[in-house]
């Protein structure tokens, strides 16, 4: 068993799309066009039209769907991007050498909630917001100071 992937409704598939693989995820699946009958039954929504586009990591089985609905068009949660807000909060991504990573997510304008925080002497972690308020957290294992 396995997670198949892991969705994101965004308002700019685009945009969201640029972030991510920013972030070193590559296309898995094409962007698609998703409408019809089938849909509107799965989703309880009428009118149905969205387009999506599946990413991941090489060499791993799950993928984040990112998801753009032109009808009907949802709701913006004005709190989504706080970490206390109720709900799925944020996606981790392990990596090596975060400092590398912050520094060109800075460059390229990225806002982090802190500076790099060390738990436990085990892990080095940092929160950063992306697009559309989706945080986003990175995290390196090892032994630290």
């Amino acid at each position: 068993m396995k997670i198949d992937h892991i969705n994101i409704v965004v308002k700019d598939l685009e945009k969201a799309k640029e972030f991510f693989l920013d972030l070193g995820f590559i296309i898995t699946k094409p962007q698609d066009t998703l409408e019809g009958k089938w849909l509107e039954t799965l989703s309880g929504l009428q009118n149905v039209k969205a387009e999506y586009v599946a990413l991941g990591f090489p060499n791993r089985e799950t993928n984040l769907e990112l998801m753009q609905f032109y009808t009907p068009i949802g709701n913006t949660e004005p709190n989504i991007s706080r970490l206390n807000q109720i709900g799925m909060r944020h996606l981790a991504r392990e990596v090596e050498h975060i400092e590398e990573h912050v520094k060109k997510l800075k460059a390229k304008g990225f806002i982090f909630f802190s500076e790099i925080q060390v738990y436990k002497g085990q892990k080095k972690l940092c929160y950063f917001q992306g697009p559309e308020g989706i945080i986003l957290e990175l995290a390196e294992y090892g032994k630290f100071v």
